[in-house]
């Protein structure tokens, strides 16, 4: 069975550094020095570690005063921390760039459920495209995300992101006034 990813929230004080901060947790979590962490950006800036750790993939994001760090062996992953307020142009905003579906689906919602569910969309996708390792500019409209019995799934996606059925999301509340998503998908 293969391990399923670990995160903790950590403080994200102002000046501080994200890298350095994911750097410290992750070394002990994965009990290596700090200061030799085989941790590189890739050419597109996504966080990874090389041999002898390379099996395992990471990820982090920040929001105002929290910073979530992740890990995970064996496979592809992604996170995404929002804090929450007001987004009265929700609607607006995945009616330009969502999935239709999507788009339609918020449509249908009162508008205080819009600005949950535009949130959780957002964080699901940013999650995946993350994980993909191409971020936003891969294209938020190349994911269609619909809610099930057990939160968000991915639907239906670009063939560069591999099949749908593979991608794993968890949508949650690490701390008042905040929403994460992480999302994961099994490699060879």
């Amino acid at each position: 069975m293969r391990q399923l990813p670990l995160y903790t929230l950590l403080p994200y004080p102002p000046g501080a550094h994200a890298q350095t901060l994911a750097r410290d947790w992750l070394a002990q979590q994965l009990q290596y020095p700090a200061d030799q962490l085989p941790l590189y950006r890739d050419a597109r800036g996504r966080p990874r570690l090389a041999e002898p750790l390379a099996d395992i993939d990471i990820n982090w994001s920040h929001s105002v005063e929290k910073l979530l760090v992740v890990h995970g062996k064996n496979i592809q992953l992604g996170c995404d921390l929002e804090y929450i307020r007001p987004r009265p142009n929700a609607l607006k905003l995945a009616r330009r760039f969502f999935h239709p579906q999507e788009a339609d689906w918020l449509a249908n919602l009162s508008p205080s459920e819009q600005e949950a569910a535009f949130l959780h969309l957002w964080c699901a996708k940013e999650a995946i495209l993350k994980a993909h390792g191409h971020g936003l500019s891969f294209g938020l409209e190349k994911l269609c995300l619909s809610p099930g019995s057990n939160g968000l799934y991915l639907k239906a996606c670009h063939p560069d992101l591999g099949k749908a059925g593979d991608w794993q999301l968890s949508g949650f509340s690490p701390a008042p006034g905040y929403w994460a998503a992480l999302a994961w998908r099994e490699i060879d």
